[in-house]
C-alpha cells in the first residue's frame, strides 16, 4: 500500500483509528475524517508518532452533510490528485428503544449519519475511482446489518440499508475496476459498544459486557485490530476478486443468532 491513498471516516477513535494506523503500518498516505476535531487531533499524532514517514491530512466533517462530504473528497483529490480506498465507517449506534416509542429526531439522524453518510461517500468518490480505472471501497454494516437487534430499529434498518448499497454498488461498478465490500463486525471493543453497555446496565456495564460475551463462541468480545485486519485486506490490491460481501466478523456469533 506505500504511497497509496486512503480515506477513513469515523477515524478519530474505534474501527476507524484502528484501521488508520493498520494501513499507516503498510505505508499508505491517510485522509482521517471525524466530525469530533478534539478526537481527529489526537488520532493524527498518535499515528504521526508511530509512522512519521506518512502523509496525513485531516478533515473536520459530519458525515451527514452532503456538502462536507464533497469537501473531504475534493480535499483528498486536490492534496494527492486520488483516491486508491474508501473506509466509509462513520455510525453511531442511537438510543435503545422499542419500535413505538423510539424519539423519532434520534432516528432520523440515525439514518441520516449511518445510511446518508455511507451514500454521500459513494457518490463522490466512486467518479474519481472511475477515472483511475481503480478503487476499493469498504463500507462499515454490522451484525445488525445481517439480523435483528432488540431496541435499535433504526439502527438495524441503516445497517441493512448498508449491506444492500454494497451490493449495488459492486454490480453497478465493478467493470470500472472498483471492488466494493461491507464489514459487519459483532461486538467488538469500541468506545460506541462500551457506551451500549452502559445503556444495558448503567450500574454495571463491565457485567453487561462479560455476560455478552459468554454468548460468543470463542467467549470474548473482538478488539478493533482483528477487524482492521480485514478492511485492510479488503482496500488493499491483494484483493484482486472479493465484491459484494457483507463479511461478519463476529467469532461466529452470527450463526447462533436466533439458536439460544
Amino acid at each position: 500500500m506505500k504511497n497509496q491513498v486512503m480515506i477513513i471516516t469515523g477515524a478519530g477513535m474505534g474501527l476507524g483509528l484502528a484501521t488508520a494506523k493498520e494501513l499507516a503500518s503498510k505505508g499508505a498516505n491517510l485522509v482521517l475524517v471525524d466530525y469530533n476535531e478534539e478526537s481527529l487531533k489526537a488520532a493524527a499524532d498518535d499515528i504521526s508518532k508511530e509512522f512519521p514517514e506518512v502523509k496525513i491530512n485531516t478533515v473536520v466533517a459530519d458525515v451527514s452533510d452532503e456538502e462536507a462530504v464533497k469537501n473531504y473528497v475534493n480535499q483528498t483529490v486536490n492534496t494527492f490528485g486520488r483516491i486508491d480506498g474508501l473506509f466509509n465507517n462513520a455510525g453511531i449506534e442511537g438510543r435503545q428503544a422499542s419500535i413505538t416509542e423510539y424519539d423519532i429526531d434520534v432516528f432520523k439522524k440515525v439514518i441520516d449519519i449511518n445510511l446518508m453518510g455511507v451514500y454521500y461517500g459513494l457518490r463522490y468518490v466512486i467518479p474519481v475511482m472511475q477515472k483511475q480505472k481503480y478503487g476499493r471501497i469498504v463500507n462499515s454494516a454490522s451484525v445488525g446489518g445481517l439480523r435483528g437487534v432488540m431496541n435499535q430499529m433504526p439502527y438495524v434498518a441503516s445497517k441493512h440499508a448498508v449491506s444492500g448499497m454494497t451490493k449495488n454498488t459492486a454490480l453497478e461498478y465493478g467493470r470500472d475496476g472498483i471492488l466494493t465490500n461491507a464489514i459487519a463486525p459483532g461486538a467488538i471493543l469500541t468506545p460506541m459498544v462500551a457506551e451500549a453497555f452502559k445503556q444495558v446496565n448503567p450500574q454495571d456495564p463491565k457485567a453487561a459486557e462479560l455476560e455478552y460475551a459468554q454468548r460468543n463462541p470463542t467467549k470474548r468480545l473482538g478488539q478493533p485490530h482483528e477487524v482492521a485486519k480485514v478492511v485492510a485486506f479488503l482496500l488493499s490490491q491483494d484483493n484482486g476478486y472479493v465484491s459484494g460481501q457483507t463479511i461478519a466478523i463476529d467469532g461466529g456469533e452470527s450463526n447462533i443468532y436466533g439458536n439460544a
